[in-house]
């Protein structure tokens, strides 16, 4: 294996994670093509004037033991007295450059910079101008929010799909019904999640639901607040995905970790080309021999003994060419995404408070208010106060769901932002005259959809994996609407294909396929 090489298409959080394992695990050198000039992928930190902008949000939190150590050996959690992990207090991780010792007096001065913070997630729903706990809870906040009726009608309806489930889920309007209630998903859930896809609940699969909302029912959330965790630990193997209390995040932004990543592949003999857009294969007995890609205009081409793809999958096929059966080329033509933008806003203050006057803690709130078009809310103050150039603004992200080529996406930035700070005015979020400075960001094929010909993945998967040395790993790379852990181990999982000659590709598309995954491995 010393001569051979694995071409890595995408530098996002599975490309990398590829990459470094490869270096680890293998004697095989990794060459990461990235078409833009960052890492990190959706995963990456942009920073804008000293504000740094975290695209949708990334918890650092996974019920795999693995990728917990994998995250801490980049970068160690600030040093803070009893914090369990993993049921251990003084665990320690390890590796070639230094030893963390988690239950220490306080953050080592020579990586105080580089290190994982403990943060509390509070995320609530904005409703008709009132904050709701997300997920819901009946609490006496929530029925006094609600009214008298409309918790009668909740009630009702819930205690009816319990005892007359819909027998036949076929969508994800069914399968979230037969969770929550006809009630709850109409206050809830149908607006945002109709924002997320642009498209009615009862046309999406409910493939979706079992991916994203998985266990989480009304029972499970009782639960949660009955036996609630222990403040002191990040291992949550029991909670549901939604109701983790505390999650690590980097003191710079998700970008922080995939930027220390990419300097370790570096310093262990990896090679990261960025700019590198990927146009062409070489296929030759079930295999792909060479790679073409372009850089500034200069096409080139490099042998490939493996091949990992983060690409989206419609832009792999497209690549196959003649190689392709119609049927196949089909498919992948009518896979269909969502396209991402955010807009960063900074403001002086925010006009809604807490009830007390204090300021609000959430890192993210879901905005179900009718008449905008704003999906969620981040505020970054609150995922980490570094991400803020000055500690006495707000700097806010404005999360919208569109498609590319829709009339929000092709306004031009000033405009955007102009589009936002009038929505949020009028939630009553701000008062326009706090505005401060503003940004826009596009991010294409940020989700991808259980749409279109998503009920056949099947068909493009056994063909793709019909050849022997190709690797697709990641959220676009697999169609799959992963978390970034679940993108990491499909990395993982290829790379110890191909280190144990396994021969079981078919398990890598397993990942996050069902509840109980992450638990098994």
């Amino acid at each position: 294996m010393s001569n051979q090489k694995a071409i890595i298409i995408g530098a996002g959080p599975a490309g990398l994670t590829a990459a470094l394992e490869l270096l680890r695990k293998t004697k095989i050198k990794p060459i990461v093509l990235e078409k833009t000039n960052y890492v990190g992928g959706i995963s990456k930190t942009v920073n804008y004037k000293g504000n740094r902008i975290d695209i949708g949000g990334h918890r650092f939190f996974s019920k795999s033991d693995d990728i917990m150590k994998w995250w801490t050996e980049i970068l160690p959690i600030e040093g803070e007295k009893s914090i369990k992990f993993d049921e251990i207090v003084n665990i320690s991780y390890q590796n070639k450059h230094r030893s963390i010792t988690v239950n220490s007096n306080g953050p080592n001065p020579d990586f105080e910079e580089k290190v994982m913070l403990l943060r509390e997630r509070l995320s609530r729903i904005y409703y008709q101008k009132k904050f709701f706990s997300y997920p819901i809870q009946l609490s006496i906040e929530t029925l006094k929010n609600l009214g008298t009726i409309k918790v009668f009608k909740v009630i009702f309806s819930y205690l009816k799909i319990k005892f007359f489930p819909l027998k036949e889920i076929n969508s994800l309007e069914d399968f979230i019904i037969n969770r929550f209630g006809k009630e709850l998903y109409i206050t809830f859930f149908k607006s945002y999640t109709e924002k997320v896809w642009g498209v009615p609940c009862h046309k999406l699969s409910a493939d979706w639901g079992a991916q994203r909302i998985k266990g989480l029912s009304v029972t499970k959330i009782i639960k949660h607040a009955i036996l609630k965790v222990d403040k002191n630990s990040i291992n949550q193997k029991k909670t549901e995905q939604s109701l983790i209390e505390r999650f690590l995040y980097p003191k710079y932004g998700p970008g922080q970790m995939w930027e220390e990543v990419a300097k370790e592949i570096v310093n262990m003999g990896g090679e990261i080309i960025f700019q590198a857009n990927v146009d062409g294969l070489t296929l030759q007995n079930k295999n792909i021999t060479e790679v073409y890609y372009s850089k500034t205009g200069n096409k080139k081409v490099i042998n490939a003994d493996y091949v990992f793809s983060s690409m989206p999958i419609k832009k792999l096929i497209s690549l196959f060419g003649n190689h392709t059966p119609k049927l196949i080329r089909n498919l992948a033509d009518g896979l269909k995404y969502r396209d991402f933008l955010t807009i960063g806003i900074l403001v002086s203050n925010l006009k809604i408070k807490n009830k007390d006057g204090s300021e609000i803690k959430d890192n993210w709130i879901y905005i179900q208010e009718p008449g905008v078009k704003i999906g969620r809310l981040q505020i970054f103050n609150n995922w980490s106060p570094y991400m803020v150039k000055d500690k006495n603004t707000v700097w806010l992200g404005l999360e919208y769901f569109c498609n590319k080529g829709d009339q929000l996406w092709e306004m031009n930035n000033k405009s955007i932002i102009s589009f936002g700070l009038e929505e949020l005015s009028k939630i009553g979020i701000i008062n326009k005259d706090s505005f401060l400075d503003g940004t826009v960001i596009r991010m294409p094929k940020a989700y991808p959809a259980y749409l279109g010909t998503y009920n056949e993945i099947h068909k493009i998967q056994e063909f793709l994996d019909s050849f022997e040395n190709l690797f697709p790993i990641g959220r676009n790379g697999m169609h799959r609407y992963n978390n970034q852990d679940h993108s990491m181990l499909t990395a993982i999982a290829s790379v110890d294909d191909i280190k144990y000659n396994l021969g079981t590709k078919s398990k890598i598309w397993e990942v996050n396929e069902t509840n109980d995954y992450l638990e098994k491995k």
